[in-house]
C-alpha cells in the first residue's frame, strides 16, 4: 500500500521511535524509506538556535558558530547514515537526505519531489500555547503533505 515512505527525522529522543515505526511499516509493506533530517538554526536541536543579537560580532564568535554548525550537520548526518545502514541491515531498501531549510517545508517538497506515499513524523507533545505561538513541524505537515501522514507521539 505504502511503497515509498518519507521518515522525518531529528535529533530529538522521539526520533529512534520514528525509526522503529518506520522500519515496521516498510518491512510490512514491503516498502523503501527516504530518511530526511532538515537543518534549521530554529531547530530545537540546532547549536545556533538562540543567536544573541549584538551590534557587531567578533571573528571569534563567528567561528565558533560556524564550528558548531559543522559539527551538528556532521553529527546528524552520521546519524542518519546508521539509521540507513540499520535499515539495509533489515533488508529494506533505504536511502537518506540531509537539507537545510524550514523543516515543514522542505519535509514537504522533498516528499512530493520523490512521490513518498506516506510520511512519518514525530510530535513531541508541545503545549497548544506553544504550537499557536512557535507553530508545530508536524501540523505543518498534516496540513500542507499531498500525502497520508503518520504521527509518531512522544
Amino acid at each position: 500500500m505504502y511503497n515509498k515512505i518519507l521518515v522525518a527525522v531529528d535529533n530529538s529522543d522521539i526520533a529512534e521511535q520514528v525509526i522503529e515505526v518506520a522500519l515496521t511499516l516498510a518491512r510490512g509493506f514491503r516498502g523503501q524509506l527516504m530518511l530526511l533530517h532538515v537543518l534549521s538554526q530554529n531547530g530545537e536541536d540546532s547549536p545556533i538556535g538562540f543567536v544573541p543579537y549584538a551590534s557587531s560580532y567578533s571573528i571569534d564568535l563567528i567561528e565558533k558558530f560556524k564550528a558548531d554548525w559543522q559539527q551538528y550537520q556532521q553529527e546528524s548526518l552520521q546519524q542518519l547514515e546508521a539509521w540507513t545502514k540499520r535499515a539495509k541491515e533489515n533488508n529494506i531498501q533505504a536511502e537518506l537526505r540531509q537539507a537545510n531549510g524550514n523543516p515543514g517545508r522542505v519535509i514537504c517538497d522533498v516528499a512530493r519531489e520523490w512521490q513518498a506515499e506516506l510520511i512519518i513524523i514525530g510530535r513531541r507533545g508541545n503545549s497548544i500555547a506553544s504550537e499557536i505561538i512557535l507553530g508545530s513541524v508536524s501540523s505543518y505537515v498534516i496540513h500542507r503533505s499531498h500525502c497520508s501522514v503518520h504521527i509518531v507521539q512522544s
